[in-house]
């Protein structure tokens, strides 16, 4: 059976030295960007299997081309580079990688060349310990006098991130060392991980949240451990297994298997599964087993490490580059199966995203039972995209396909290939809808972008908690009593299924039997305090309310902007109606369109996001039984003859003679854009207190800084 693949890639034998340092670069890059994406991100984008084959490829290029190696090649490197956010902590005794093996002459390999190494007979064969390969997140946690002082990730082997707080509330991690033979300083590492039954259980929660859902456990838990919030953390599953030692003052065994059975004794949890194996062909029995027994584990492994029992041998052989002599990970092949494409279906997320999933016949891929993959986007099921996307050179997807099935990093099940020789002879291109299946309004998709969004906004199911939420946010109507909880529970009711039936609420809560005020958690009181909160909000500035719509591309910026610019909501939405009436043309050359787009910070992206939301019969129909509830006060027009009309001003620092949100809405209604962060296009920094890189990065750009008094001076107020 032929499956088309991609074009080959040139052996690494008969690679030029010009092509080599070609390819050197292309792999240097990809692989420091999947690095970023694994390490500091949590999301990778291709297996593990995909990115050793980098890593090999690499390897091999640098082994017969020397002198490209140098102290920037992912070969010399562990992981990356810590990610902001935490402090930074030196590891004493670097954390590095392991060397891979991926066959059983690899392991066999490894073998000999401890033997040669170490001098030792052929008959005088070393032995392993061998233990499952957990696939989570490595952490170092260094005791002293038998205390936790501090616990860091691995970050780039050499510096890492400071989790302590965090790890503090992992129940698998002891504060205090047991027995009486403690080392003074002790840096005892492992892998934080999660088990698969609660990572299913955390991405459920996660979903009914409409939250964050992780890709697979290793994400779920590295995630989890770098919560800035300590209570998140702790309400996660979170589990350790101990393996290894970092800086030890004195080490209470000889042995490797001896040192695992002291930290079960000092109260670490280590693997059950650990074996002391005599041979090779012991250690490769164990890896076969564990092969079997993965898809029955209840947490995810990718391979199996070997590591030399003595330690006096462990010490003599040392390491080479990024990794020990004495271990190395046997690792697992990526998992497939073939099965049969019978149908695609398009999933509406709450940002409008239209997604393809493929429903499969159902097929046992690695012991689990697949019924579904994701296909990404309408690219992806064309068969272009970029290097993350397995299906290339215009194989394309259709109904019927047989297709090869493959869990990407052992959990999200991926379409990676189709074959070809069995695509039945009727088997059509897939045309994407350009609709949205869920409430008919037309699905979009913005140049530079692969996915296509439903414009349907204010009416469609799919996205209307969220955007009910949005619409009642801080930013938007803020509205009290009527907080994410409400708005779920009233949408499921059908009491508030749009915006409008906010502001109707009231009235129909009088005719109807079933009183809000009979409902759990209700009162007279309480039920009198939401409708006169949602009266407060009969009145609405114009900013609050375009930025209340949830138009794409529109935040709070934009929405002044907008309302700044068009002053009135009448004004606004004729002119927004008559760009709309260009939507239709290539080139939208209505003068409301190039008005729109003209406007100072607004842009082509946000202008053609207005008026697609505006282009929308229904979105247009709901603004107006909106606006026959509310009343919206015209934008105040800023000053023309102000010092800072058209200038950009970021302010900083703890502000002692106003509120951060009155600086910025004196600054906008003097005709000021108020930005986030310094750059060139910077013309004020105003500082108050404490003042930290923001204050630092203007100096360096040669931005004017002004005190608080020097601002209130410079506007004259």
């Amino acid at each position: 059976m032929a499956v088309k693949a991609k074009k080959p890639l040139v052996d690494v034998a008969k690679l030029t030295k010009a092509q080599a340092k070609i390819e050197h670069v292309r792999l240097s890059l990809e692989i420091e960007a999947h690095n970023e994406r694994y390490y500091q991100k949590d999301a990778p984008t291709v297996s593990d299997a995909a990115y050793d084959a980098l890593r090999q490829r690499l390897v091999a290029i640098e082994a017969k081309f020397p002198d490209l190696v140098s102290k920037d090649s992912p070969t010399q490197k562990v992981g990356a580079a810590p990610a902001r956010g935490f402090a930074k902590v030196q590891h004493a005794v670097p954390m590095l990688s392991l060397g891979n093996a991926f066959s059983d002459e690899d392991v066999t390999e490894f073998v000999d060349r401890i033997r040669r190494f170490l001098k030792l007979d052929a008959d005088h064969i070393p032995a392993l310990v061998a233990e499952p390969k957990i696939d989570g997140l490595s952490l170092s946690l260094r005791y002293e006098d038998g205390e936790l002082v501090r616990a860091a990730t691995r970050g780039d082997g050499f510096t890492g991130e400071d989790v302590t707080a965090n790890v503090r509330t992992i129940k698998d991690i002891p504060h205090t060392l047991k027995g009486r033979n403690i080392p003074a300083a002790c840096e005892m590492r492992g892998e934080v991980y999660m088990l698969k039954k609660d990572f299913l259980e955390l991405n459920k929660k996660q979903a009914e949240a409409e939250d964050t859902v992780f890709a697979n456990p290793r994400n779920s838990a590295a995630g989890s451990l770098r919560q800035k919030d300590v209570s998140i953390t702790a309400s996660r599953p979170l589990k350790f297994f101990a393996y290894t030692w970092g800086e030890m003052s004195e080490r209470p065994a000889d042995t490797q298997h001896g040192m695992l059975e002291w930290m079960d004794k000092a109260g670490f949890v280590v693997n059950p599964r650990t074996e002391l194996c005599k041979n090779v062909d012991d250690v490769l029995k164990f890896y076969s087993r564990i092969g079997e027994e993965r898809a029955t584990l209840g947490y995810d492994i990718d391979g199996v490490v070997y590591k030399v029992d003595r330690l006096d041998w462990q010490d003599r052989l040392g390491f080479v580059s990024r990794s020990p002599r004495w271990a190395i990970a046997h690792k697992f092949a990526a998992e497939q199966a073939t099965t049969i494409l019978n149908g695609i279906d398009i999933q509406v997320g709450r940002t409008g995203a239209l997604t393809p999933v493929a429903r499969l016949e159902p097929v046992t891929v690695g012991g689990v039972v697949v019924s579904n993959a994701t296909l990404h986007n309408e690219d992806y099921i064309k068969g272009i995209g970029n290097d993350g996307n397995p299906i290339r050179d215009g194989v394309d997807l259709r109904i019927g396909d047989t297709v090869v099935v493959q869990r990407a990093g052992d959990v999200i099940p991926q379409v990676v290939s189709v074959v070809m020789d069995k695509r039945p002879k009727n088997a059509k291109p897939y045309k994407f809808p350009d609709v949205c299946p869920v409430c008919g309004s037309h699905a979009v998709r913005e140049e530079d972008e692969a996915v296509r969004r439903c414009t349907g906004a204010l009416i469609c199911p799919a996205q209307a908690t969220e955007r009910l939420k949005h619409f009642v946010s801080r930013l938007a109507f803020d509205i009290d009593g009527l907080g994410d909880k409400q708005i779920q529970e009233f949408y499921e009711e059908g009491l508030v299924m749009s915006p409008v039936d906010i502001f109707t609420l009231q009235k129909r809560d009088a005719r109807s039997t079933s009183k809000l005020m009979q409902r759990e958690g209700y009162g007279e009181t309480s039920v009198r305090n939401l409708f006169n909160a949602i009266d407060a909000r009969r009145s609405i500035d114009l900013h609050r309310l375009i930025f209340a719509l949830g138009i794409r591309h529109v935040g709070e910026g934009n929405a002044k902007l907008l309302a700044r610019h068009y002053h009135t909501i009448d004004h606004f939405r004729e002119a927004m109606l008559a760009a709309a009436k260009g939507t239709k043309d290539d080139e939208n050359t209505t003068e409301a369109y190039q008005d729109l787009n003209n406007i100072g910070g607004i842009g082509e992206i946000v202008a053609e996001a207005v008026v697609e939301f505006f282009a929308e019969p229904r979105n247009v129909k709901a603004l107006g039984e909106l606006l026959g509830e509310i009343e919206v006060k015209a934008a105040e027009r800023p000053r023309k003859s102000s010092p800072v009309s058209d200038k950009t001003v970021v302010f900083t620092g703890s502000l002692t003679k106003f509120t951060r949100d009155e600086a910025k809405a004196v600054a906008e209604r003097l005709g000021a854009k108020v930005a986030g962060s310094v750059s060139k296009k910077t013309d004020y920094v105003v500082a108050g207190e404490d003042a930290g890189s923001k204050l630092t990065k203007a100096r360096e750009l040669g931005v004017a800084v002004l005190t608080e008094d020097e601002w209130l001076a410079l506007i004259g107020e």
